[in-house]
């Protein structure tokens, strides 16, 4: 939502749930697309009272939130080609960079054409990934996905894509977005280079 188009016919989505803060949105409003026909989806009310919603969930409407989502919709649409064109350059940038300047950088997921234009999920062989994150501290990465940030086991989607055993423990993930410049790029690109191969350095002496 707000970096690609998104249409829900096309795609054949059921339900869809949006959250605002992905798209610089206030946190905390959201929005929920339930297909109405072919096939009509009917929902359990989640929270009972006053019948708001049509029913579905009472309570007093956040509509500071409402509005903000849809402002920030309205300008992701209107930024998305020029956005999606420039976020797309650095993160092939990006990974073009770790590629260049270290061995065993894997990129998980489908190529450029077929992946999102601000994320950039990449495996570095002979390391860990939580020693990896935590000698990153001046970058914001992640070593999984939100959802499952308290767990330490190997996501199960990275698992679903390939990326199994040491290769998924040592997996970051990189997200850019409208503030990220060719200069924090840059930074990332010799920072990250420069963590993998003191940890490598590391993880040799004490093998040997």
């Amino acid at each position: 939502m707000g970096k690609v188009p998104l249409d829900v016919q096309a795609s054949g989505v059921d339900l869809l749930s949006l959250t605002a803060h992905k798209c610089y949105g206030p946190k905390g409003a959201g929005a929920l697309y339930v297909r109405r026909r072919k096939p009509r989806l009917e929902l359990q009310c989640q929270i009972d009272g006053g019948g708001h919603e049509n029913g579905f969930r009472s309570g007093t409407l956040n509509v500071p939130g409402i509005v903000g989502l849809g402002k920030a919709l309205e300008l992701c649409r209107a930024e998305m080609p020029a956005e999606s064109s420039r976020l797309s350059t650095m993160r092939d940038r990006l990974f073009q960079g770790l590629s260049r300047n270290l061995d065993g950088v894997r990129l998980n997921g489908p190529a450029a054409d077929r992946r999102l234009p601000h994320n950039l999920h990449v495996s570095f062989d002979d390391i860990e990934g939580e020693a990896l994150l935590m000698a990153l501290g001046d970058l914001a990465v992640s070593t999984g996905s939100a959802c499952s940030s308290g767990s330490q086991a190997p996501s199960h989607v990275l698992q679903a894509i390939g990326a199994v055993g040491d290769r998924a423990g040592a997996s970051i993930r990189f997200g850019l977005g409208r503030t990220t410049t060719n200069a924090d790029i840059d930074f990332a690109i010799e920072r990250v280079s420069t963590v993998v191969r003191a940890l490598r350095a590391q993880s040799s002496r004490l093998m040997a």
